[in-house]
């Protein structure tokens, strides 16, 4: 019978690495801290959704004066705010463009990110049918990807302003997220996590708003990167993700009952490592990664929920501004809390 107990013992062994996986990555039990954040206003999102994907379309790479002009209707905004408010310059391959970062509370101390970045996704070599150069075809409205994160930072400067934080909070609306600078040194996110870096400053976490307007309540409409992954989460994409990798574990967890303590909004987390699970690092948060600072994504899984990512249908009129709102109200809950 000894090779029962073996069995039994290798069963057990595999049982306990199964539960420690699913600990690690899914984050279960972690309790809500509630709190009571001020309410995040709809139909300003939605506003401010529609400004950045109607009127200032389009906001790619290749239109380097379209986005001088949203960078400094950002800076506009976050001013009447009540914000500090400056531009970072980011020049790539000789043409000039800018981040915004928008500065809440003291100014000595650990200091805690919150970004978005505010270009949009452009197909350029090939024809747009458009004597302009650019259509709908080419160059998307990028409503959830990511005018929707941007307009969660600008909703997240009028909070902060009416009620000034008692810690250091920087908003960074970033340049250049998306190809043919996606995930290089070139990011406006690289520019500003290696600026950090090279002051020395303390920081205390960095969270990526990345496509936080996408919500559906339809049996099937969440899909995963990985077999299996519905079981553990859920089959329908009516909840916001927090995405970090193994290291940030804690961190994941603090932000996590945070937003899920801030409204009723379902909040799921993963820590995984990005060879094993696609979309991990997608986003700004990899650039704090590379220069060793805490980060996190906080979005709705982008191409694993909607159809329209980097399309022409991704337009203002497609997002679920309601619980966009309860989103940044996680999201203030996350910054201001302990």
């Amino acid at each position: 019978m000894k090779w029962l107990r073996r069995l039994s013992l290798l069963l057990a062994v595999v049982a306990a690495a199964a539960a420690a996986l699913l600990f690690a990555v899914v984050q279960p039990g972690v309790g809500p801290r509630p709190s009571s954040p001020p309410a995040a206003d709809a139909q300003r999102l939605r506003d401010d959704v529609k400004r950045l994907s109607v009127d200032f379309y389009p906001r790619s790479y290749d239109r380097p004066g379209q986005l001088d002009q949203v960078s400094a209707w950002l800076h506009e905004e976050f001013e009447r705010a009540g914000a500090r408010v400056s531009y970072q310059p980011v020049i790539v391959e000789g043409q000039a463009y800018r981040n915004v970062v928008a500065r809440f509370g003291p100014q000595d101390g650990p200091l805690r990110v919150i970004g978005a970045h505010y270009d949009s996704f452009a197909e350029t070599g090939v024809d747009s049918g458009d004597e302009r150069g650019y259509s709908p075809r080419t160059h998307t409205p990028g409503a959830d990807d990511n005018a929707s994160g941007v307009a969660g930072l600008l909703e997240l400067a009028r909070m902060l302003g009416r009620a000034p934080p008692s810690r250091p909070i920087e908003l960074v609306a970033y340049t250049l997220e998306e190809p043919p600078h996606f995930r290089s040194e070139h990011m406006g996110s690289a520019w500003h996590a290696r600026a950090l870096r090279a002051s020395g400053r303390e920081v205390e976490f960095m969270l990526s708003l990345e496509m936080i307007g996408r919500f559906s309540d339809r049996p099937g409409s969440q899909t995963y990167p990985v077999r299996g992954m519905h079981r553990l989460y859920s089959d329908r994409g009516d909840f916001v993700v927090v995405v970090g990798r193994m290291g940030d574990f804690g961190l994941t967890r603090k932000v996590k009952a945070a937003m899920a303590g801030a409204t009723p909004l379902p909040v799921h987390s993963i820590n995984a490592p990005p060879l094993l699970v696609q979309g991990v690092d997608f986003s700004d948060h990899l650039s704090y990664w590379r220069e060793g600072f805490p980060a996190l994504m906080v979005g709705d899984t982008a191409f694993l929920r909607s159809h329209r990512y980097h399309q022409a249908d991704d337009t203002y009129q497609t997002l679920d501004y309601a619980r966009m709102a309860q989103v940044v109200q996680g999201a203030y809950a996350a910054a201001t809390g302990p």
